[in-house]
């Protein structure tokens, strides 16, 4: 997928020109909104973005605000970008679930490429073994971002978060690979992350209790790997 639909917002006016242009270089659609509320009534909208790129600094809801109600609705990725405290801002900011920060002024260019590799990590193929894989009666596709329960005799998608999927699809690429909690963070949440490891865990949690028929062993100490049977 390379035609994705980016939701920039950003309060000054000739900097979302310029950033809009660049996005738009790359064959994305973006839609521009200058303040927080605008951009609040659009996480209502049945079109969903493949990605949010928030300022902290907005008139009307500001961008905390704006990143709370967008993963209390859904868990599309979001880069924040901020001129304020930079170590704060980046702390409090990855806590509440923002999966990238760039801090103000930067280059157009390098909001390029960490889109990107964001995008590319959440929505790209993370193998090139494109076949569906059949585990325990699930039915995972990893072009699709799919997994179904052929055991409950329905054809209904498995409901996970981008990132207990991203999980999965990791360690049943390579079925029996031992991955660390290191290597399991940098693909899940990027070389940027800014957190304890104990987020792996409690991801591994939710996906046990929605696949409890996965056999997905911890290797105290070290990390997690999907085992056959």
């Amino acid at each position: 997928m390379s035609e994705y639909l980016i939701n920039l917002v950003e309060d000054e006016e000739n900097l979302s020109e310029v950033l809009k242009a660049y996005l738009e270089q790359e064959g994305w659609q973006v839609d521009v909104f200058h303040d927080g509320d605008q951009a609040r009534a659009a996480i209502e909208r049945k079109q969903k973005p493949h990605l949010w790129i928030l300022d902290i600094m907005l008139p009307g809801t500001d961008g905390y605000q704006l990143l709370k109600a967008i993963k209390e609705k859904e868990d599309t990725p979001v880069i924040f970008i901020s001129a304020r405290d930079q170590d704060l801002d980046r702390v409090l900011g990855l806590e509440m679930g923002s999966d990238d920060y760039l801090a103000k002024p930067f280059l157009p260019q390098e909001l390029i490429i960490r889109a990107k590799k964001l995008l590319n990590r959440v929505y790209g193929v993370p193998t090139t073994d494109t076949k569906k894989i059949e585990l325990n009666q699930y039915l995972i596709d990893p072009v699709g971002r799919i997994i179904t329960d052929q055991e409950a005799n329905h054809d209904d998608a498995i409901d996970l978060t981008t990132k207990e999927m991203d999980l999965i699809l990791l360690l049943t690429a390579e079925i029996g690979k031992a991955f660390s909690r290191e290597k399991i963070i940098e693909h899940v949440w990027g070389e940027n992350y800014f957190g304890s490891e104990r987020a792996v865990d409690d991801v591994v949690r939710r996906v046990r209790k929605k696949m409890p028929r996965i056999h997905l062993e911890t290797l105290y100490g070290y990390g997690y790997r999907v085992l056959s049977s």
